[in-house]
């Protein structure tokens, strides 16, 4: 497995969109971040040096259906355009994917992870080399997610759609907030405000695979971060917030000494 060569074809690849546009440059270094939390994530499974580079071609090829969406319809539109489906067509199909990588040995781990990165949850019958990868690039993903969430502006992340006082003055949907307060991700069909997705985006930890991934969270104050991103003109969503605040890092506290707990029985066993 080569990652220099998958990265010096993404560059060529790149040329066919204006990297100009604050959304394309958005993913372009959200690429770039997930490539180096997929290493980081790997190197703390203590994954040898291939399935390492593996994960790394992996990341710079995820979102790569996400360039012609927004090339395409000018904002990330799942309704119009499914990613991910879309990224395995043009890898697979179109057989793009001999540009990126020679060897055919990991085409299947390549396709998998790629389609299953952004689902609501990973399909099942995969063999265990599958699922690995399959874990490590949903977790990377995830893991940057918040970081365009604290960095990125609104305007990119919501082209078309963003309004500074809609966004202040929004309401979370009842479904958004249940869900959320009993551990679970949000479904896509449920989100019917910019509030719902920015809470979407809070609970993706309740989706991660591995405790270094819920660590990462925790060291970088990821939580506290993004809720207070956003200034909240409507009281009950400001409670709602702040239910979720408290609700969330209970979570991340508790899954971390669950995971401390675990490690300590099986070094005194």
């Amino acid at each position: 497995m080569d990652f220099q060569k998958a990265e010096k074809s993404f560059k060529e690849y790149l040329k066919n969109y204006n990297v100009e546009d604050g959304s394309i440059a958005l993913k372009i270094r959200h690429t770039y971040e997930v490539v180096r939390k997929s290493e980081y994530i790997a190197n703390g499974l203590n994954l040898d040096k291939e399935n390492i580079e593996v994960a790394k071609v992996i990341a710079i090829l995820h979102d790569i259906g996400r360039f012609e969406q927004i090339k395409v319809f000018k904002e990330f539109n799942e309704n119009k355009i499914e990613h991910a489906k879309f990224g395995v067509k043009v890898l697979f199909e179109d057989n793009l994917i001999r540009k990126f990588v020679e060897d055919r040995k990991y085409d299947e781990i390549i396709r998998k992870a790629i389609y299953n990165h952004n689902k609501f949850k990973i399909e099942d019958n995969l063999n265990d080399i599958e699922l690995l990868h399959c874990k490590i690039i949903r977790d990377a993903d995830k893991l940057d997610n918040f970081r365009v969430r604290q960095e990125d502006t609104m305007e990119n992340m919501f082209p078309k759609i963003y309004n500074e006082k809609t966004i202040n003055y929004e309401s979370i949907s009842p479904k958004v907030y249940e869900d959320f307060m009993r551990h679970q991700c949000i479904k896509l069909d449920d989100r019917k405000t910019m509030i719902d997705y920015w809470v979407c985006v809070i609970a993706f930890i309740f989706d991660l695979n591995f405790d270094i991934s819920l660590q990462y969270v925790k060291e970088k104050n990821y939580i506290d971060i993004l809720i207070d991103r956003i200034e909240y003109k409507n009281s009950d969503t400001k409670q709602k917030m702040e239910d979720m605040r408290i609700c969330a890092k209970k979570y991340i506290e508790n899954s971390c000494k669950m995971s401390k707990l675990s490690r300590t029985r099986r070094i005194f066993r």
